[in-house]
């Protein structure tokens, strides 16, 4: 691993520590960087603002551990895991979506959940004569849906069980995939 991605993730640990006792806009670059032992020129080396950190770290986090599950059968274990890594960093996403920085997370649950349903979308239409645009739309309905159910869930405390909400989900979405596409290809000929 190298030294900048080292030091990246030194600074979003003191982040994610830091909110578990403190509100996202009452923590500032000095306390990250006194928490882990770095200097206030190193922070702006690597990053513009906390804002440009909180970013940072859902882009990596967040997005790595779903690559392998963009297909039909391996998405909803996608879903999964971006519950599951909102409850791990239950403190940091919950100050995150109660503050300025919420368009980072909004963009973390879109841009995961696009990538995902995008990958199914693009796997159930092969050999389906479906626009493009048409694809898109889809992928960007379920995409916004997701978006808003978790960030409701999350407003409400995280109370219900992501494994409930998950399997009502999944009912939910089965075999609609397939149904929207078929009705956009009978759309385009």
């Amino acid at each position: 691993m190298s030294n900048s991605l080292i030091t990246k993730k030194a600074l979003a640990n003191s982040l994610k520590e830091l909110t578990k006792r403190l509100p996202l806009n009452k923590i500032s670059v000095k306390s990250i960087v006194n928490d882990c032992g770095l200097n206030r020129q190193t922070f702006y080396y690597h990053f513009e603002d906390i804002y440009d950190l909180v970013e940072w770290i859902y882009k990596t986090e967040g997005l790595e551990s779903i690559e392998e599950s963009r297909s039909y059968d391996t998405w909803i274990d996608g879903v999964k895991k971006v519950f599951l890594y909102i409850e791990n960093n239950k403190e940091f996403c919950c100050n995150t979506l109660n503050s300025l920085g919420r368009n980072h997370l909004d963009n973390y649950l879109y841009s995961v959940t696009n990538d995902l349903v995008m990958g199914v979308v693009d796997e159930v239409s092969i050999g389906m004569n479906v626009k493009e645009n048409d694809k898109e739309f889809i992928a960007n309905f379920y995409s916004l849906a997701f978006t808003g159910l978790v960030t409701k869930w999350m407003k409400e405390g995280m109370r219900e069980e992501s494994n409930i909400i998950i399997k009502r989900l999944s009912d939910l979405v089965e075999g609609n995939f397939l149904k929207a596409l078929q009705r956009y290809e009978s759309k385009s000929c």
